[in-house]
This record gives C-alpha cells, structure tokens and sequence, in this order.
C-alpha cells in the first residue's frame, strides 16, 4: 500500500486533467480549495446578511470556519469578515430580536456559545464550561438558550456526570440492543438531549434544566440532525423538538415524532403525532404564535416516503394536511412574516427549488429556477438564499417582495479566475416501462469540433436521491468532465424529484429498472452527443451507485472499459446482518433476510462473480458503519482471485464520505487515474 504526500495529491490531480486551448480546466485542487458558505441568517432589521464559511486548510488536512456578512442595504456592497480568527471556528449564526448576533465558538478551546452585541468591539462568552454543547437556539424574548449536548439519559441537567472508573475494567463494550454503532460512530451510552439555560446580562446561568423528561433518544437526531429539529414558540413559553424514541431495536424505526414541553421543564413532553409512525418532522412555529407545521412520512419505515406539511392550530390542536395533493417532497419549512404562507424547499426534477404555499387553499408556487438552494433566510423584504448548480459553487442570492433575484456574492471568483467551466445539458429518453427519464451530459470547455472524449458515466446513490443541479465537493462532474470526459448522470427510476410513484419504482427493483434505464441512457447519449465516445467509458458510483457498478460487472460486463465501486453493496446477504440502520435494507426488500431471502437474492452481486472481467477500483472508508468496509474488501477479493485488474484503496479515517481535503485529492486522483488508465488504452 502506497501512501501519496499532498504535493503528489496534487500533480496527479493535474495530471489527468485535459487542457482545453484558451483557459485551464477544472481540477480537484480547485475544488479543495474553494469557500463553503452555509445557511444565511438575516438581522431583525434586514440590513444584514451572515453566514458560515468554510476555509480549507490543506496543510492541517481540514476545513476551518469564519462568519461573513454583507449589507443589505447598501448598493453595490461587497462580503466582509465579520469573525475570522485563524486559529478559532466560528459557526451557526444566529440574530437575536436587539440585533446581537450569537454563534458556535471554540476559542475557549471547546465548543461554546458565544455573542457579539450591536456596536461591540469583539465577542463575549456567553457559556463556559466545556459541557459539550453542540448547538443552541436563541428564545424569542431572549431571556434563554436552549442547547443541545450528549449526556447520559436522564441526566437533569448540563453538570458534568462523575464518571466511575474500574482499574481492573478491560477495553470490551457491552450492549444489550441494537444500536450499538451508528454512521461512522460506536455507541457510548450518551444521547443528544436538550437543556435550557436561563441568561442574565448576556451571560448563561446555572446549569440549565432538562427538557427530556424521561425521554430516551436523541434530539436533535444522528446523525444529520441540527436546528432545524427544534423550534421555540414566539412567546419563549414552549419547545417544540422531533425525537425518536428508542425501543428494544431502534435501528428499525423511522418514527420520529414532535413533541411539545414547556421551556421551563416543568412537565413532561407531550407527543403531538403519536398516531402517525412514520416520521414527523421540521418543526416551525408561525410568527404569530397561532400554528405549527411540520412535515410528515405516512409510511413507517421507509426513509424516502413523502414528506406532507402538516399544520395543527396550537390553540385548538386541529390538524390540517396542507399539501398533500403536491407530488414533492419537502425538506424545509420557514415561515412568511405575516403567518400567511410558508417557503419551502423540495426536489423537483433536477433542481431544489424555493416554492412558496399559502395557508388559505394550499396554493404552491416555484420562486426560484434553476440550480438548487441550500439555505433560506426570510426577512420583511423577501428572501436571502444560498443556491448552487452543476457547474457553479454556492453564493448568496436576495429575492425581494416582487420576486425579483439579484445576486450577492461571488465568494470564489478569484479563485476560479481563468477556469473554464465545462457545459452541462439537460436532456431525457424513454427508459423502463417507457417513462420519461431525466439526465445531464457535462461537455469538456474548449473541446474541438469533431472531437470525442470518453464517457464517464456517473450513478447517483441513495438510491432514493439525485446528483442534482448542485455543485458538489464528493461527487463533483464539472471536475471530471474537465479531466477530459464527457460526464453523464441519470435520475434513473427510484430518483427524487419526480413524484413518488416514481422514488417508489425502485423498491425490490435495484437491478431491474435502474439498470434498464443506465442502459437506455448509454444508447440515448450515442444518438444526442457525438462528442461522447460511448463505446469506450467508465462507470463509477457510491452506496447505490457502488452497488450498482457490482451488479453491473456480473449483468453488462461488455458496457465499460473500467468501472469505480465506491462504498458499495457486494453481498446483500452480509449487508442485512451488517448495516446499522435495519429499516433501510428491509424496508428495500421486502423485510429481513431470514424471512425473505429471494427478495435480497434476486438482486446479489455476489452471485454473478463468474461473469466478471471488467477492471474495477474499489474505494472504501473503515469507519463506513453504512455499508461497511468488508464489502468493498470482499469485492476486491472476487477481483483478485479471478485475476481481474483491480486496485483496492482503503481510507482509514473516513465514513461512508470522503472528507478530509488531502483524502479527497488522493480520492480523484485514483479515480480519474484509473478512468484515465482504461480509456487510453482503448484509443
């Protein structure tokens, strides 16, 4: 096993890129080394705008975070530091109603809420400590903060726990039920649980009270969850947070519910969807204090089904569906300023749009075209939003009361100064059963006229999601249709974006209609770009699309000159045992293994090895709990003893992503080296 320096990371990241004539293309290195920005939050009085940015430090092998703002209000204004310590991370702003800005902090050398007020020359602490807080919101009156932090269930409260030692205690962990890892992380006995701490002159006292009230689970959830799970009522009197409670197998359940307590902790919380067991939630309380939505999943343990915004009048407890005659799935709520309508997010074809739905009938409307928002901040004169496209990073963007968009910044045009981005097209073809199926194909910038590059065929995972019209920093085509590809992805048959009958489709489908529609796409793109030499193309994919590229090897081993397997499914079987989250697997195919084995069988990679003799790299992570490390071991295994050219790269330190900068280097450079290897060799 060969290990690369961050100097050789980089050279192979040139290396295998192609080199139009009139400006260099995209590289990986570029793609490292670009800003980050996250949600925007917006000031009371709607002059400011601030946000979380991420810097990459490639020498430390990390990203670090500053808070950035612009004004509003002031023509042709420009982005500033607002926090930008380099040795401290700043994160998840927030504005209080006096226009203070409150935020996550580790300059105290643990993660720490902390305030700059209007005016003030440099930020104060507002907690302290080292209590593991995680996150905070800020109550509307002000008077308090509700935290979240990983404490043993039941614990009262923030105080630190006094821990037992044994000297004679061995390393071993013990468990009675599932689960025991989750993600990328071993259970530890600890949840995440909320605590609200009185505040007195800006600074937090005591050690706050618990809001659990016996409740054993985590809020905000694992491992995704964050802020958008907790809502506080206007008048600071109520919490409202999404749990799942955990039963004798959690790893089953996908029943989060909302629960309502008084901030105070003075009872215990109340289920307010304990009838529905699929998920509840997104919790949002109307400015004016009269209704609370949230968006539901009808089904209980599937982790793709629809979510339905709900609406419950506080006052009276009735509960009203508001959309459940829209075919989109929503995934994220915030509210207008008069409690009129809602803004939303949801996948619709390849875009994630903004749509805005009134109270009164249901009404939707898109507000945004094309590209994909990944934040939403609503202020009295419209919208701040962060969106993103396949061939252009995330900035800041403002919609005001008339629905007009201007952009805010620019964060990364010094940086992407001279590259010449690749072109992306939309198109669709007929594909299983004859249905409509979506799919981009990504041009290299200044390819000559006549000429063809080799396709790169690249399967989204889930599979239950899309690559989207997004930029991304994992999965990223603009960086490899620049390397000299023509890159191609489909949103085959169990795609979001479409409906759901369509996300649906897929269910004990892996290999059927996915498969049907790859192959479809292949013979669709020969037809519409001639600049793509279809007859000598890899295939790459993660999670599902790691799992498809296995499946691929033993039903169209004729398809691809190599093929890229990263964090994929080998062996189904293995997988039922193996997998932490139960519920996906068997809701997938049809319940657990022991019950229904031809179901998992059907669509088993593992039983067609003897028709493999494609080349394949198989990538995987040691700490993916997802689809653990053993498949992608196990693949590389079958290749070798069939003598099949392949090469096995194993990240240490990573989950079922790659994170870290340098990783994310050696991660192209091994896949576009290896595509680069194969393709070449058939010219």
């Amino acid at each position: 096993m060969k290990k690369l320096s961050a100097a050789s990371l980089a050279a192979l990241a040139f290396a295998v890129a192609a080199t139009p004539a009139a400006a260099r293309p995209l590289t990986a290195q570029d793609l490292v080394g670009l800003s980050r920005l996250s949600d925007p939050v917006v000031s009371p009085d709607g002059r400011w705008a601030v946000w979380q940015q991420r810097e990459t430090d490639l020498a430390a092998n990390k990203g670090r975070t500053d808070l950035w703002r612009i004004d509003l209000k002031a023509k042709k204004a420009q982005p500033e530091r607002l926090l930008a310590d380099p040795a401290v991370n700043e994160s998840a702003p927030a504005f209080a109603a006096d226009g203070s800005l409150w935020f996550m902090s580790d300059k105290s050398g643990a993660s720490e809420v902390w305030r700059l007020a209007p005016g003030a020359a440099a930020p104060e602490q507002v907690t302290s400590g080292d209590r593991g807080i995680s996150g905070f919101q800020l109550s509307p009156t002000g008077s308090s903060l509700l935290v979240w932090a990983d404490k043993l269930p039941g614990a009262p409260s923030l105080e630190p726990a006094m821990a037992k030692k044994d000297a004679n205690a061995g390393s071993g962990r013990t468990y009675d039920q599932l689960f025991v890892r989750h993600w990328d992380t071993w259970a530890d006995g600890t949840r995440a649980q909320l605590f609200v701490l009185p505040l007195a002159n800006g600074k937090a006292t005591g050690d706050g009270v618990s809001l659990m009230g016996g409740l054993v689970g985590d809020s905000p959830s694992k491992p995704y969850g964050g802020a958008e799970e907790v809502a506080w009522a206007p008048d600071g009197k109520t919490v409202y947070f999404a749990l799942r409670e955990a039963g004798r197998i959690e790893s089953l359940s996908t029943n989060l519910d909302i629960f309502s307590v008084p901030a105070d902790g003075s009872t215990k919380p109340t289920n307010l969807t304990a009838g529905n067991k699929g998920t509840d939630n997104l919790p949002a309380v109307s400015p004016d204090g009269k209704w609370l939505a949230w968006a539901a999943m009808a089904r209980a343990g599937y982790e793709a089904d629809r979510m339905v915004v709900h609406l419950r009048e506080i006052a009276t407890g009735k509960v009203t569906v508001l959309t459940e005659g829209w075919d989109r799935s929503v995934e994220s709520i915030a509210w207008a300023p008069n409690s009129a309508s809602l803004f939303v997010t949801a996948r619709d074809h390849f875009d994630k749009p903004i749509f805005q739905i009134d109270l009164a009938g249901g009404k939707v409307r898109r507000l945004t075209g094309d590209g994909s928002v990944a934040g939403v901040a609503i202020n009295g004169n419209g919208v701040v939003y962060a969106l993103d496209s396949v061939t252009a990073p995330t900035d800041l963007f403002a919609m005001d009361e008339y629905g007009k968009s201007t952009k805010l910044t620019a964060v990364n045009a010094a940086r992407l100064a001279g590259v010449d981005m690749p072109e992306a097209t939309r198109f669709s073809f007929a594909g299983a059963n004859g249905d409509t199926v979506w799919a981009y194909a990504v041009k290299p910038a200044g390819l000559a006229k006549g000429a063809k590059v080799p396709l790169a065929y690249i399967v989204h995972g889930g599979p239950q999601s899309t690559l989207g019209n997004a930029w991304s920093y994992r999965w990223n085509p603009a960086v490899v249709a620049s390397a000299g590809f023509g890159a191609v992805f489909v949103d085959f048959h169990g795609s979001t974006g479409y409906g759901q009958a369509f996300t649906d489709s897929i269910n004990k489908d892996w290999g059927g209609k996915p498969l049907e529609d790859l192959k479809k796409g292949v013979v669709a793109v020969q037809a519409k770009f001639p600049w793509i030499d279809t007859a000598n193309g890899c295939a790459l994919g993660g999670s599902y699309g790691g799992y498809m590229m296995n499946w691929i090897a033993g039903q169209w081993p004729d398809g691809f000159k190599c093929l890229v397997t990263h964090a994929g499914v080998f062996d189904a079987r293995a997988m039922a045992y193996e997998t932490e989250e139960l519920w996906f697997d068997e809701w997938e195919h049809g319940g657990p293994y022991f019950e229904n084995p031809a179901e998992f069988e059907k669509w088993n990679p593992v039983n067609h090895v003897t028709a493999w003799k494609t080349p394949m790299l198989v990538i995987h992570g040691e700490k993916d709990f997802r689809i653990p490390y053993t498949q992608g071991l196990a693949a590389f295994t079958a290749l070798q003893r069939r003598e099949i050219p392949s090469r096995l790269v194993m990240f240490p330190d990573e989950n079922h992503w790659i994170l870290k900068p340098k990783n994310s280097l050696q991660w192209y450079a091994e896949t576009l080296g290896w595509m680069t290897k194969w393709t070449a060799k058939a010219q």
